[in-house]
């Protein structure tokens, strides 16, 4: 699939509204996210476009706010030409480590007509601390999840979503709405209880709630790995648009 331009960086835009750094900034085309925490999305730069090769000195000057925060430089490459020579480039300093992620995009329309899901979903602008325990329950990295409810919790125009099964939340996720898009982020169900369409249930609730507010268009970010997810998600109307893996400083 080909996007515009526009669409491009306004989807890396609502990603990062969503999925918000502590220090955001702007150098030659490329967003930055300055962030200590464990999210790929949050703590490393990326290109607002896709058809340009980057230059040396916009390499050179992101490395420099990098190490001038005192944090390791990570870059959010694209699976495209016109990036070949760069990752040719900096292979002798980078490493390439991390599973392939799919960005994929849909239509609320197809969204909101997803079958199988009848769970009961509460939603909220803020992320409760039965939201939060999902993410540090079993199943999950203790540490990591603490670092995503942290980010995600300073994300202005989202809402949180959740399903309870016997009194305890047992699957999330979070919606941002922004750039005329609706991001759908930090999707998680206890693996207990998966397979029971607690994920399809929170996907037709950002449906309905992104329809409140005149939004057509959807995105979210899936591992390549992650074919159970896939499979939800192509369900629900999704296809890729492009693919990135990050790339870190040695």
């Amino acid at each position: 699939m080909h996007l515009p331009h526009d669409d491009i960086e306004a989807i890396e835009r609502a990603t990062l509204a969503a999925v918000p750094p502590a220090t955001l900034e702007e150098v030659h085309g490329w967003l930055l996210g300055l962030d200590s925490g464990t999210v790929g999305r949050a703590h490393s730069a990326l290109p607002l476009r896709h058809d340009l090769p980057p230059a040396a000195s916009a390499v050179q000057a992101i490395e420099a706010r990098y190490a001038a925060k005192g944090l390791r430089c990570v870059l959010r490459l694209p699976h495209v030409a016109a990036f070949d020579s760069l990752r040719a480039g900096i292979a002798p300093r980078y490493s390439d480590t991390s599973s392939p992620v799919l960005v994929q995009v849909g239509t609320v329309q197809a969204l909101a007509q997803l079958a199988g899901g009848s769970a009961a979903v509460q939603v909220a602008d803020v992320p409760d601390a039965g939201w939060a325990s999902v993410f540090l329950g079993e199943g999950f990295d203790p540490v990591d999840g603490a670092s995503r409810v942290a980010i995600l919790r300073r994300a202005r125009d989202s809402v949180f979503a959740s399903v309870q099964i016997d009194g305890r939340v047992v699957a999330v996720g979070c919606a941002g709405f922004s750039q005329g898009w609706v991001g759908i982020h930090g999707m998680r169900t206890a693996p207990a209880c998966r397979g029971r369409g607690c994920a399809a249930s929170i996907l037709q609730a950002f449906a309905r709630e992104a329809q409140v507010r005149g939004i057509a268009r959807a995105f979210l970010q899936v591992e390549e790995a992650n074919t159970g997810a896939q499979t939800l998600y192509r369900r629900a109307g999704f296809s890729t648009a492009w693919t990135y893996s990050y790339w870190r400083a040695r």
